[in-house]
């Protein structure tokens, strides 16, 4: 016998992926796994992975600044027991917080480092975190902190207070440089210039236009900012490399691109080696406060010939994305330079 036609569902407006089922035909294990799933992507969006416009910090950068300014006394503090103290308003683990630190100490505007703090240079990681201090700079001291303007709110365990936004004069989000990836997006700002971005300000405040701002690097480097297009282009980046009086058969690259090490550039260099595009015998780095890497060459090559293939075959050059996505009044939004700046 054949089973009675059950009635069928109305064709929804919208058309459904083929063997997913409507929303109001799945089961409570459906619409669970729906909710909680909605519930991830928006804090994963709100309270990690995004900068807000108004002070330009991600949750667990404000929470670190925050807890380091409550036990502030001038002097240096174990980065371990500033974990510690940043684990009472952060509810991640302890190594995302020490990252956050070290790679906040490195940008040297707002906190200080003493010890070994990693290379940005060679990509060396940082001793562990009972070895290494840290404290804030006058810079962060005098300008991100202000209890009577700031609102807070009860921490994710009810037991402390911690602040919505700390009210700084500063565009940290443009100073810092910032990436994150959420549910669904991601943001990815690009560093620029302590002054340029101080007269900048000063430009919107006195009704003047404001000037086109370019990225600056700690790496340094040539770069060519003509498709930067205010924050949502990109920018290529180059090495530098050059030849020195009396060294024959030999280059040196004094500066890696942003986001590459030297030891990730000796990689792409050996394996273009590999496969017969670069007459290289050797690569040295001697790299430490400053890039210097030496490499020998084949005898009889051409030098002029040899830079331009490093440029096209290894990491001696790239083009870096810049996509400004951040939180203001709280929901996520693409923005510009001089967009983000007037709102600061």
């Amino acid at each position: 016998e054949t089973p009675e036609a059950q009635p069928q569902p109305e064709t929804p407006s919208t058309p459904q992926r083929e063997g997913l089922p409507e929303v109001r035909t799945r089961g409570p294990f459906g619409r669970l796994m729906e909710r909680n799933f909605l519930q991830f992507a928006s804090y994963s969006i709100c309270d990690r992975a995004l900068p807000t416009a108004e002070d330009g910090l991600k949750p667990v950068q404000r929470r670190i600044l925050h807890a380091m300014w409550e036990k502030d006394d001038g002097r240096f503090s174990k980065v371990a027991g500033v974990v510690g103290n940043a684990m009472h308003y952060h509810p991640h683990g302890d190594a995302a917080i020490k990252d956050a630190i070290v790679t906040l100490a490195n940008k040297r505007y707002l906190i200080q480092g003493q010890g070994n703090f990693g290379n940005i240079l060679t990509g060396d990681e940082a001793a562990a975190g009972r070895y290494i201090e840290c404290r804030l700079t006058k810079l962060a001291r005098e300008q991100l902190f202000s209890p009577k303007v700031t609102e807070y709110v009860p921490s994710y365990d009810g037991r402390n207070k911690e602040p919505v936004l700390l009210p700084a004069k500063l565009p940290l989000c443009l100073m810092l440089g910032v990436d994150g990836i959420a549910v669904g997006l991601s943001t990815a700002v690009l560093p620029h210039n302590f002054v340029e971005l101080l007269e900048a300000e000063i430009a919107i405040l006195q009704k003047k236009p404001c000037p086109a701002l370019q990225p600056d690097f700690l790496t340094g480097g040539v770069m060519d900012a003509s498709e930067y297009d205010d924050g949502r282009g990109s920018v290529r980046i180059r090495a530098r490399i050059e030849e020195r009086k009396g060294e024959k058969n030999k280059l040196y690259i004094t500066s890696v691109p942003w986001g590459v090490t030297t030891g990730r550039l000796a990689e792409s260099i050996e394996k273009a080696i590999k496969t017969k595009k670069l007459p290289i015998r050797h690569i040295d780095d001697f790299t430490a406060e400053k890039v210097e890497v030496e490499l020998s060459l084949t005898p009889g090559s051409d030098a002029e010939k040899v830079r331009k293939a490093l440029y096209a075959f290894t990491e001696c050059e790239r083009k870096v994305a810049s996509r400004i996505v951040v939180l203001r009044d709280n929901r996520p939004c693409e923005m510009t330079v001089s967009e983000v700046l007037a709102c600061h």
